[in-house]
């Protein structure tokens, strides 16, 4: 009898490991209901809870390490050039970011270099160190957790995208005032944003929650 006890008490705990809290409603979901491939909503509010992909974590490295080269590049390369009047001036994005570095802009630029390279570059470093050794077949690597835990807390503070937005803003602005020609840094922020999209809608948070649980490091 006790044997069947403690049965019934395992099987207990394996069904309460395979629900799914919904993050908007709180309703239950079976983890394992969902097939490969497919889309797992909530039943009350239809919130996405999981997509099983084939190759997630391979795809998802291959993005992040995309996001990072391009990160580099709209930082190493000249963003836009402006010229008007024979004058012509050359910018980058660090040009951008120490043009506030005077005075009681400092914070300015500090927020600036912060949301637009610095939180984004550390949420994709964070993303490689938690998945990178679990997509190459290897347990996940010391601190995983708390680094995941850190890309997700990252998440919408990093806003190249709102950067990239406001740059096509101002761009419509400058346009009559100016000559505008833009730079490859300018292309590969725009790159960038759309890979950071692609990564964030292919990659299932809570599967990786559940595949660094069921892997036991932390």
């Amino acid at each position: 009898m006790e044997n069947q006890d403690a049965a019934l008490t395992a099987q207990d705990k394996a069904d309460l490991r395979d629900l799914v809290a919904c993050p908007v409603c709180d309703t239950l979901a079976r983890f394992s209901s969902v097939p490969q491939g497919g889309q797992g909503r909530c039943a009350r509010c239809h919130h996405i809870l999981i997509m099983p992909r084939d190759n997630a974590m391979t795809r998802i490295v291959m993005l992040a390490v995309t996001g990072a080269i391009l990160m580099v590049s709209a930082v190493s390369f000249p963003f836009l050039t402006i010229e008007t009047h024979g004058l012509r001036q050359q910018a980058s994005v660090l040009d951008t970011i120490l043009a506030y570095s005077d005075g009681l802009m400092v914070p300015l630029s500090l927020a600036m270099a912060a949301l637009i390279v610095v939180l984004p570059l550390m949420r994709l470093g964070a993303i490689l160190y938690t998945v990178a050794p679990m997509a190459l077949g290897h347990h996940p690597a010391r601190g995983a957790t708390q680094a995941f835990r850190l890309a997700e807390t990252l998440k919408p503070w990093a806003m190249a995208e709102v950067f990239i937005v406001g740059v096509a803003v101002a761009l419509v602005k400058v346009g009559g005032l100016a000559t505008l020609t833009i730079g490859p840094a300018f292309w590969a922020f725009a790159a960038l944003v759309l890979v950071t999209v692609m990564n964030d809608n292919f990659m299932s948070s809570l599967i990786i929650w559940k595949t660094l649980e069921a892997r036991g490091r932390t």
